[in-house]
Parts: structure tokens; sequence; C-alpha cells
């Protein structure tokens, strides 16, 4: 039997600074079995190309905005921008400013991070299959419909392949594949990614998509479609083999070709209340460190790589420590859990001399109680130490805080907020998030929910807070109280809008990145 051909596509929209890695993975595992696949970076060919589109200006902004697009599409793939801050945001806001106008007149809501509709909601099947019912109307048909038809025209695939991992892409995802189920109705739709096996862990979940995909892939998708497109057995599951050799890596926006790369799946912890890793039961997996330290120099040097994006839910402190004895030869980031490890000197001095240039560090709290609550397994003294050990050896950290968790209560949250004030000088980067209750998970059963977002497919709850510290009291928390504090609104001022954390790195040790 001849393999059966496949094209698989990232849809629109997210973030537009480095190549899609779950498609590059599953290129690279059907390539390896002599299979014909090609790949299609729709998010940001669509980005790009809606930046250049016309547009009518009738003001001052976007007549700006409009004026410095070339110009400033040119500055994010270069290094000066990063060392200006103002320029930087200015920049960044100018080229939103467009897609935010490009999307105004037909009712979405485009930026360079998210899609929405103003009349279809994602977390709805009914609407997904409206949008795929009336995918003219998608604010990106008339661009990806070309770059479609221009790959049709090369030769028509038998397989499409989605990977749909965001709910910004939802939208998105269903009109391209309302289009090609018109395009080419005998072609075989199959759909996989992190938002489409959140949904079928749904309990009770059964495909309202009959007619528009012919399957969804729970998980991890490149054995599947081996075994659909060569009807044999496929080899053992392995994070190893990306290949990234079809995508024009000179196109994102990122000053350094950056390399996204898992060194495993799943979360080696998977203990923390409230995850999905743990909601879902998803297994771990992973290689020998010598193994995927071979693949990842095969991977720089291939692609040029200046900047590795560590993708794993958290990096291992056995793969740390490979990396402190055999660096990578290019910088590296990514997220890392708080153990004693990073309150080790020596540890975190190898970790920068290996490229370290950021850690991201879910600390999520300031107060103990609320940690041992949600089993975090980290200790507020171990926190305060790693964060030093860190700041002192100048590796950046993107500290992540999380507020309206059940175990929470407004003293806690000040807690929390003494935390963050006396260790700012140790903090680059925050991101604060409201907590969001896990729709299906073991801890919603013992809470007074309602609905978060109306809708069959939704993934999350509102709930009562059993300490009265709720959305309606946190908000103003944080934006009254917590924001205010000098040394916290600094900080705060140093998050790249949009981009956040994929851009990060590039403002901090510029030399040791080769920018």
């Amino acid at each position: 039997m001849t393999p059966k051909s496949i094209l698989l596509i990232s849809p629109p929209i997210t973030k537009p600074c480095e190549p899609p890695a779950g498609i590059a993975k599953l290129a690279g595992a059907l390539r390896a079995n002599g299979i014909d696949c090609r790949v299609y970076d729709a998010g940001l060919d669509c980005l790009l190309g809606l930046l250049e589109q016309p547009l009518a200006a009738n003001d001052t902004w976007t007549r700006r905005a409009l004026n410095h697009r070339e110009e400033n599409l040119a500055a994010l793939r270069a290094a000066d921008l990063y060392r200006n801050r103002d320029r930087y945001k200015r920049a960044v806001m100018d080229l939103n400013r467009i897609l935010h106008m490009a999307g105004q007149p037909a009712g979405f809501a485009a930026s360079l991070s998210n899609f929405a509709s103003q009349s279809l909601s994602p977390v709805r099947s009914a609407d997904l299959v409206r949008a795929a019912e009336q995918f003219e109307s998608n604010l990106f048909y008339p661009l990806f419909s070309r770059s479609l038809a221009a790959f049709f025209s090369q030769r028509e695939p038998e397989i499409f392949g989605f990977s749909i991992n965001f709910m910004s892409q939802a939208l998105c995802a269903f009109a391209m594949i309302g289009y090609v189920r018109k395009r080419l109705p005998g072609t075989a739709i199959v759909c996989g990614g992190g938002l489409v096996t959140s949904w079928m862990n749904i309990p009770g979940f059964e495909s309202p998509f009959g007619g528009l995909i012919d399957d969804m892939i729970c998980g991890p998708g490149e054995n599947w479609l081996i075994e659909r497109c060569t009807e044999k057995s496929a080899p053992e599951p392995s994070v190893t083999g990306c290949d990234f050799s079809s995508f024009d890596l000179d196109r994102y926006l990122a000053p350094v070709r950056v390399l996204p790369y898992s060194t495993s799946r799943g979360c080696y912890w998977k203990k923390c209340a409230f995850c999905p890793e743990t909601a879902e039961n998803s297994v771990y997996l992973t290689e020998a460190p010598a193994v995927i330290g071979i693949d990842l120099q095969r991977l720089r040097d291939r692609i040029g790589a200046g900047l590795i994006h560590f993708l794993d839910n958290a990096l291992s402190p056995k793969f740390m420590a490979h990396l402190i004895e055999h660096p990578p030869g290019v910088a590296w980031y990514g997220f890392a859990r708080i153990t004693r490890h990073l309150t080790d000197p020596n540890f975190v001095k190898g970790l920068r001399n290996s490229g370290c240039v950021m850690l991201k560090l879910g600390v999520e709290s300031g107060d103990q109680a609320v940690l041992d609550a949600l089993s975090k397994g980290i200790d507020i003294a171990m926190a305060s130490r790693a964060l030093s050990a860190l700041h002192r050896v100048g590796i950046a950290t993107y500290v992540y805080l999380l507020f309206g968790t059940p175990a929470e209560d407004e003293a806690a949250a000040l807690r929390t907020l003494a935390f963050t004030v006396d260790h700012a000088d140790c903090i680059d980067f925050l991101n604060l998030a409201i907590f969001n209750l896990p729709a299906h998970g073991s801890e919603a059963g013992r809470l007074d929910t309602a609905d978060f977002y109306a809708g069959d497919l939704s993934l999350y709850r509102e709930f009562l807070h059993p300490k009265g510290w709720g959305r309606s009291r946190v908000r103003p928390f944080l934006s009254k109280v917590f924001k205010k504090q000098p040394g916290i609104q600094e900080i705060l001022n140093n998050d790249p809008p949009f981009f956040t954390s994929n851009h990060a790195p590039f403002f901090h040790l510029q030399t040791r990145m080769n920018m």
C-alpha cells in the first residue's frame, strides 16, 4: 500500500514568534515513516497577510500604524528594538492596532495573540459548526483559501490534520474545515491538539461534529496518524524527531530563530490541584537526557537556532543537570518547578553558564497554607532562596501568581502581596491570573458552581467561593491594591504586550543570545 498524503495545519491565531512545535513533531514522525507530509502554519500566514491588507484609516493612531507597519515588522525581527522597551511597545501596539481595526467591521476581535467573534463562541459546538458552514465570512478566509488552493494545485492531500491547541484557534480552525469539506468533500479530516484533548476528556463527550470531522485524537497523535496513513503498526512514541524544515523561520516575529522543543510529555510532578494534567491523567513520557541532547544538537545546527524555548510543563532537575554538563550551545528558557536545586548557588550558576536566560516559575501564592492546599509541593522559604539565587547569577525570572483559589482569602492574598514586594528586586516579569475552576475536575463537585462560559464545550465553571474571596473582590484587589505598589508596577511594566513570556527573554542578556 502507498502511504496516504497528509497536510498538517496550525490554524490562526497563535503568537507569531516561533513555529508550531506540535505539527513539527508530527511531521518528523510521519516523514520518518515514508509518509508524504506537508505543513501549513496558517496562524503566521494569515496574521502577516492581514497586516499587509489595505485598510481605511480614519484616526491618527491607525494612520501612524499603517505608515510604519513594514518598519515595525522589520524591527521586531531585529535585536536593536529589544534594547528600548518604549520603542518595542509602540511597534507592537501599532501592529496590533492594524489587526484590531481590520477585524472590527466584520465583527471580529483580532490581536497578535487572540481571536474572537461578536456572534460565535468557541465553547459552543453549534457555533463551531456554524463557523464551518459560514467559512466565507471568516476574517481570514481570503488568506487561508488562497494558500490552501496553492497546496491543492501541487497535489490534493488525502488527509487533513488540524492541530487545535488554544481557544483562540477554534473558530478559524472550523472555518478552514468548512472550506476544505466543501472544496474536497471526499478527503479525511482529523483534529487533535491540546484543546481537542480537553474536549474529549469532558465526561460523556460524543463528537458533535459529524459530517465535518472524521476523527478526533486525544493526546499525542503521531502514532495514530502513522497507522492511519500506512495501515501498519506505529513504533513506540518518542519525544524526539521534530522536523522544522518546511517552516520559513525568518518570517516569525523574533530577533533570532527560536527552536520550540519539549523534552517530555505530561508533567513529572502531576500533583497540583486543579491542573489539567492531573484531571486528564496524562502519561509522563521522556527520553534519556543524552538522547534528547543529540536531538537538540541536530535541530539547532539544522535550523540555525539562536534560542531554545523548552515547552515542558516543567523541566526536570535531571535534564537541567544534563544541560549544565552538556550546554546546548545557544541561549534557552522554559518552565521549572521550584525545588532545592534552584537554591543551590553552584547549580544555578551552572544553568546560567549553560545558556539559561530566563526561567518561568509557578510560585502561585505567597501563603504556605494556600500552596499546601494546591498540592504545589513548594515551600515559601525555598521559593525565596530560589528567586535570590537566580537573581544573583543573572537568570531572569518570569513569576506566575494565581489569585482567588478556593483556599485563598484576603489575608492570604495580602501575604502574596508582601512576598512579591519583598522579592521585587529578584522578579523580572509577573503574570497575574484569577483562578478558573476546571469544570470536570474532582474538586468542582465539592463547590457550588454555575456556568462560567455558557456552552457544551466550556472547560471552566464559576463557583461560590467558600471564603467569600471571589472574582468580584479579587479584581479590585489586583487593580487597586496589588498593582499600585511601586515595585510591582515597575515589574508589570516590563511585560511585553501580547507576546508576554515569548518575547521576554529577548530583553535579557542579549549578548548571550548572539543577537
